[in-house]
């Protein structure tokens, strides 16, 4: 009987828990702030900071008295887990992270909530470089792919902009630009982006199938033309430290990494970032809350936070990312307005996988 008893008032928590996850949406937004503070606590799965991240979001527990558990896993493992927990009531996971172009292989209406209950602000960006997060998904963290170059002997006059001006730069400066191919995603942006300026196919919105891949056969005989003159890099983070001890000179990177480097003492600051003409990718991530999230109310009040103009302008402080919220000060961005308008989108993954495949093949193995 006891049992009985036992199992009864475990699923009746359950329940309600799932209930308060698909009714918090119909409170009003001071009812749903006090029953964040009751809930006391929420866990937000992101898989990169982490430990700054646990410092970043003490204000917020301190205003609120929430507590933030930010566990550890890769985007991956945090995505497996939000589908094997699908059906679990309640779940883990109560703010789910994960890249706003990788949210497109997830059923995002079946598993989250939809945000429209949060109090309104036109300024927060649920759209950015193409990709849309409706009304289930908003962005917090801007990233944005460039080209790190060292002031110390490269003027802003001199930054190569166009194909012909690469070309032009890796003959006349050999083994001072490198790239990575694997390990992070700079690499492949500037390769991907300067091929269809090279082939003239938009690579934003190219179908993926063979005869794209034939228009793009002068891209992959543009790099092995100049192979001798180029550097391949590790990854990321080898690139930007070589630029930074002056090895190289010029090297892709992401945005918010170099300026996060720079803000911890890792990288030199006089090591710049620029968006060349022929534009290079960008995106952000996300936040989304689980319909069966343990503390629905304590996830829209962080989501509701994260997303804010002051927290925005703070992490364009602390991180170097580009603000998702209009309204927000991106006076510590490492690149003007202006060159944030090269922000090109991703290409799709049933275009991008196999191009870079072929590039590996033919062109990094044939080095």
């Amino acid at each position: 009987m006891l049992r009985k008893l036992l199992v009864a008032a475990a699923l009746c928590v359950a329940g309600a828990a799932m209930a308060s996850a698909d009714d918090v949406s119909a409170n009003e937004w001071d009812q749903t702030v006090a029953q964040a503070r009751e809930e006391g606590r929420v866990n937000w799965f992101v898989w990169y900071l982490r430990d700054d991240l646990r410092r970043f979001v003490q204000p917020f527990e301190k205003k609120y008295g929430i507590a933030v558990t930010i566990p550890e896993g890769t985007a991956d493992a945090n995505a497996q887990k939000l589908l094997s927990e699908r059906d679990r009531e309640p779940g883990d996971i109560d703010v789910f992270t994960y890249g706003l172009n990788n949210f497109e292989s997830l059923d995002i209406t079946a598993l989250f909530l939809p945000l429209d209950f949060l109090p309104e602000d036109e300024g927060r960006l649920a759209s950015v470089s193409g990709e849309d997060g409706k009304s289930y998904i908003l962005s917090f963290w801007g990233n944005q792919t460039g080209i790190a170059y060292d002031t110390s002997v490269l003027a802003q006059a001199d930054l190569p902009q166009t194909a012909e001006d690469f070309a032009r730069f890796w003959t006349e400066h050999p083994g001072k630009f490198g790239f990575n191919y694997e390990n992070g995603g700079s690499g492949p942006s500037f390769y991907l982006n300067l091929m269809g300026a090279v082939a003239g196919v938009d690579m934003t919105s190219a179908a993926a199938d063979g005869a794209t891949m034939q228009s793009l056969q002068p891209g992959y005989d543009f790099f092995n033309a100049h192979a001798d003159n180029y550097v391949v890099t590790a990854s990321n983070a080898d690139s930007i430290i070589r630029v930074s001890d002056g090895e190289l000179w010029l090297v892709p990177g992401w945005e918010d990494h170099l300026a996060g480097l720079q803000n911890r003492g890792e990288v030199r600051k006089d090591i710049e970032f620029y968006i060349p003409e022929f534009g290079m990718s960008g995106g952000s991530n996300g936040v989304a809350i689980p319909r069966n999230a343990a503390h629905p109310a304590a996830a829209a009040l962080l989501v509701h936070w994260l997303t804010s103009p002051e927290v925005q302008s703070e992490f364009n402080r602390v991180f170097g990312t580009a603000p998702m919220n209009a309204a927000s000060d991106d006076s510590a961005a490492l690149v003007s307005n202006t060159q944030r308008s090269r922000s090109t989108a991703w290409p799709s993954d049933e275009l991008r996988k196999p191009v870079e495949e072929k590039f590996i093949e033919t062109v990094i193995l044939e080095r």
